[in-house]
């Protein structure tokens, strides 16, 4: 029976209770504590009273072994129910229901109606509390009546449940429940569903084989003795073990006694425990009536609750285990499935105990803490036990049996022998509570070998499973073979080294391996820091053909050596130094060679000295299993670094080479690609005519080889453009028109590519003239540049916003600034100044403070605002161009104004002729007198409008001639009989280049040639 807080007939209490706890308000008082812990847990997983969704599974179904326990148990308890108005529900372990009986047509159907039906989940987190999902939770018998549950549906129902574990791990294997109206609940139901858990318990321990029992009932036949009365063990749910300690501290428990097991020589070991608790594990050999040998793993744990077992009531599980039924061999046994059972309760007869002349009756016995001082694993000084427990019993009460020093675990065939341990004189106090005493309770049972090989199979399945997670974490070939090396010391072997070539580490396809191929030493792990007298990080390695890394190569399998000291081969690759590499202790080799895909990248060594054992043939497959995993990894990063490094050839290939040969501005850039790779951010630099310079800042949207190709083709687009001498505006509106094209027109070729779709773009294009220091602007969705005056004022230019380029429809406009020389014109993308951590407008508040200085280098400018703007972690391409302004003075420009008279040609020589001596260029005096008057000939002749001859002393000698006209002349091929046409071409010759550049007012024509 479990006593409620609230008796029956206040039961509407409830309802102002849940009322309140709802609202928040305190009702302890009121509620049940297993009723208030599962309210609370249904209320941090967001449930509402009011409003279920329940869940629905197919198939739900029970393994045939726990069915054959299951089916006989539920057809006794429905027959007992036949005449009661009760359901039976049996449930998975996740709290799906998988069978439901009895309870009558009304009953079944309103529970229809709340979903509680096989393949429905009552979990607690679903549902809220019930008798299923609660007794989950609390991992324990349950009963939950009316205004008790949680949801509003779930009210008129009482109910209990209880978990049915797997006695031989403890491992809750479903759920038992039993359902009525809440006016027919009775707290009894409880007792039922628990011993029928219990039953089918009893019944799936009926299903371990003859062996693992013979061992279990050979333990507590030893233990009966040792304590003075039978062993009557706990049901699971009731395992006061296993309620005090977490699902972590119990893991940690069972594999320290697997590891217990495998070990003969440790008779016990201590565990400091997740929960800041500490664990005692005794080890105990045992050997069953027919000769059956084994071993017991006892655990007692100090600090917390006392670990007190009371024994219950019988039931058919304890009938069984009474009968030396034991366990599953090598399977753990929580709680109090195989526990200890504490000494009779008040008012119970004690059992009968044997006698025997070295064992008095049995009183009482008392565990202690170690005295203080004493080192947890020493013995105790008053020779009464080892380990950290002392044990302490008063003269009537029989001594502790233990096992014999020579009944260890490696004397497989021996039965234990029992001996009395030694007596104190005086008798001390039982410890409760905190941090006193601990009874043990039986953890595990197999035996020696079998452990020894679950334990090694654990420790490999967790190394794989490290592998999968820490290795190939990055694309990169290098951090890859690290990784391995990280991985596999010191858990496998103590001191690993990679090889590869290098043309893996370029990212091309690697070339057939032999046994003389140079290999690069990658990356080395040793699990101890003195010099290991091989090759290090970096150096180049040339197997001889006898080395087992050679003959892995050439073979392409792996090769053990277990006793490198009788390898020959392997020391023949450098005698003197494999020497002293055997003198410092590495003794074994396994050698295996990484292939991915059909092709060998490289050879990987595992080499063990701290480690006393050679490696054996599972350790060779386990050592293929972590090379083929890690070839993967770097494969796929080697396969990365030759798609990267081709992207960033094509893009490198793309953005300019050097510095353009002009005069007009003093320039200084930087390009910084994303972290995601090559992107469609560009500059340029292009001189134009008269001296003149255009510079360009761009960027495409988005990343990647596509990318960086529709990049190339702007930029080779602006150059065709500038050719052509177009102005600003003109020159985007036809970029425009280009991309638009490309949309229009590529789009069906890369339908189905991550890169395909709308190319997208911005640019700013800017035209500086050094004569007249005037700088026209234009932008297509670009951000603002920004112009530095001498002072170190900053303004960002105010150009009109324009759409950026491919959507056509609008035109470009232009404004033009007339620089003071020294000025720096500051051109960038929109990756400097804004990201995810920073927006548009403080990026651009930050730039101007950086840029306010007076009399920087565009060099340092660049510098500077790089380190004070980049991000950490570029999320976009960086484009930054700056150039600083120069003027072309008067003394290196001449320029005359020209009536429309045929006479002034003769004038234009001379002027030409004059101020060529004056610049000291009289080796070109013939050609360019020829030039100009030629140039004046042909204006006078078939143009009109003022006429404008002008000389520039620049890089080249540039003569220009302008005129009204829009009309421009063409070269063409004259025929023998034609009498013109041929002063084109003679000026074609003279120069090294010519050509036309249209103006508001009409054209210029302009020659250049080389100064002398």
């Amino acid at each position: 029976m479990i006593p409620l807080t609230v008796t029956w007939d206040g039961i509407g209490g409830l309802v102002d209770a849940h009322e309140r706890f709802l609202a928040g308000s305190l009702v302890e008082s009121d509620v049940r504590d297993s009723v208030l812990d599962s309210w609370k847990r249904c209320r941090s997983v967001g449930l509402e009273p009011h409003r279920l969704v329940v869940r629905y599974t197919e198939d739900v179904a029970l393994d045939d072994r726990l069915l054959r326990a299951v089916d006989p148990v539920l057809k006794d308890l429905a027959a007992s129910l036949t005449d009661v108005g009760m359901t039976i529900a049996l449930c998975d372990g996740q709290g799906r229901m998988v069978q439901r009986l009895g309870g009558g047509r009304q009953l079944c159907e309103r529970l229809d109606e709340v979903r509680f039906a096989p393949g429905f989940d009552a979990s607690e987190a679903v549902v809220g509390t019930n008798g299923v999902g609660t007794a989950l939770a609390e991992r324990g018998p349950v009963y939950v009546a009316g205004r008790e549950h949680f949801a509003d549906c779930l009210q008129p129902f009482a109910c209990a449940g209880a978990p049915v574990r797997d006695p031989l791990s403890g491992r809750i294997e479903a759920v038992l429940d039993l359902t009525c109206l809440r006016d027919q609940g009775d707290p009894a139901m409880v007792r039922m569903v628990r011993d029928a858990a219990r039953d089918i318990e009893a019944r799936l321990l009926e299903q371990a084989s003859q062996r693992e029992r013979a061992l279990l009932a050979a333990y507590r036949r030893a233990d009966g003795h040792a304590r003075g009365w039978p062993k009557q063990p706990e049901g699971p749910a009731f395992g006061h073990a296993v309620d005090s300690l977490g699902r972590i501290d119990l893991a940690v428990l069972r594999e320290r006694a697997e590891e217990l097991i495998a070990s003969p020589r440790r008779p016990f070991a201590e565990v400091t425990l997740p929960s800041g608790r500490t664990a005692t594990l005794l080890r105990r050999q045992v050997r069953g009536a027919a000769g059956e040998v084994g071993v017991a793993v006892e655990a007692r744990v100090l600090g917390g609750p006392r670990l007190r077992h009371v024994r219950p009531a019988p039931s058919a599980l304890q009938a069984l285990v009474a009968s030396d039924v034991p366990s599953t061999l090598g399977s753990a046994v929580q709680a109090g499935t195989a526990g200890r059972v504490g000494p009779p309760t008040a008012g119970e007869p004690a059992p009968p105990v044997p006698q025997s002349a070295t064992a008095p009756p049995a009183t009482t016995r008392t565990v202690v803490p170690a005295p203080a001082g004493l080192p947890p694993s020493a013995p105790n000084t008053d020779g009464s036990g080892s380990g950290v427990m002392r044990t302490v019993v008063s003269p009537s009460q029989p001594p502790p049996i233990r096992p014999a020093p020579d009944g260890g675990g490696d004397k497989g065939g021996a039965a234990p022998t029992l001996v009395p341990a030694p007596q104190p004189a005086t008798t001390q106090p039982e410890f409760d509570g905190d941090g006193g005493g601990a009874e043990g309770w039986l953890l595990l049972v197999g035996e020696p070998g079998v452990g020894r090989l679950a334990m090694l199979a654990r420790r490999r399945l967790e190394l794989l499973h490290d592998a999968s997670v820490r290795i190939g974490t990055t694309l990169d070939v290098t951090r890859t073979a690290e990784e391995l090396a990280e991985v596999t010391v010191p858990r496998f072997a103590d001191f690993v080294a990679v090889d590869l070539p290098d043309s893996v580490l370029r990212g091309e396809e690697p070339e057939a391996l032999g046994g003389e191929t140079a290999l690069r030493r990658v990356a080395i792990r040793a699990a101890r820091k003195e010099p290991h007298n091989l090759y290090d990080v970096g150096d180049l390695v040339e197997y001889v053909p006898s080395t087992p890394q050679a003959r892995c190569l050439e073979t392409r399998q792996s090769v053990l050596e277990p006793v490198l000291a009788a390898a020959g081969g392997w020391i023949a690759q450098d005698p003197a130094r494999l020497e002293r590499v055997l003198a410092a202790g590495i003794h074994s080799l396994i050698t295996v060679p990484l292939r991915a895909r059909g092709t060998t990248l490289g050879v990987v060594s595992f080499y063990r000295s701290l480690q006393p054992a050679a490696f054996e043939d599972d350790d060779l497959s386990l050592a293929q299993e972590l090379s083929g995993r890690a070839a993967i990894c770097i494969d796929n990063a080697r396969r990365y670094t030759r798609e990267h490094n081709t992207a960033l050839t094509l893009q490198r290939s793309l953005l300019p080479r050097g510095r353009s040969e002009q005069s007009a501005v003093e320039v200084a850039y930087r390009y910084l690609p994303a972290q995601a790779g090559v992107g469609g951010d560009w500059f340029d630099v292009i001189p134009l005519s008269g001296a003149r310079v255009a510079l360009v800042v761009g960027d495409v949207v988005g990343h990647g080889l596509y990318a960086a190709a529709t990049m190339g083709r702007l930029r080779t687009a602006v150059h065709n453009f500038c050719a052509l001498d177009l102005p600003p505006d003109d020159l985007l509106t036809h970029l425009d028109d280009l991309v638009g094209r490309l949309d229009r027109g590529e789009g069906w070729a890369a339908e189905n590519t991550p890169d395909s779709g709308i190319v997208g773009a911005t640019c700013l294009y800017a035209v500086y003239d050094p004569v007249s220091r005037r700088c026209t602007l234009t932008r297509a969705g670009h951000p603002q540049p920004a112009v530095v005056a001498p002072d170190g004022t900053v303004e960002f230019v105010d150009l009109p916003s324009c759409p950026p380029l491919g959507l056509g429809g609008t035109p470009f406009e232009t404004i033009e600034l007339e620089l003071a020389e020294g000025s720096q014109l500051v051109l960038y993308t929109d990756g400097l100044i804004e990201d995810r951590h920073r927006d548009i407008d403080a990026g651009m508040d930050q730039l101007r403070t950086v840029l306010a200085r007076v009399g920087r280098r565009p060099e340092e400018t660049c510098e500077a605002v790089l380190d004070a703007l980049l991000p950490a972690r570029p999320s976009d391409d960086i484009a930054l161009l700056v150039a600083r302004t120069h003027t072309l003075g008067a003394d290196r420009v001449a320029q005359w104004d020209l009536p429309s008279d045929p006479a002034v040609v003769s004038r234009a020589r001379t002027a030409v002729t004059d101020q060529l001596a004056a610049w000291g260029l009289d080796d070109l005096s013939f050609s360019t007198e020829l030039i100009a008057s030629e140039l004046v000939t042909n204006v006078i002749r078939h143009a009109t409008g003022p006429v404008q001859l002008r000389l520039l002393r620049d890089r080249a000698l540039i003569c220009e001639v302008s005129d009204g006209s829009s009309t421009s002349p063409r070269l063409r091929r004259a025929r023998s009989t034609d009498e013109g046409g041929r002063g084109l071409f003679l000026v074609a010759q003279l120069t090294e280049r010519w050509g036309t550049r249209y103006t508001p007012d009409g054209k210029v024509i302009w020659t250049e040639q080389p100064l002398p």
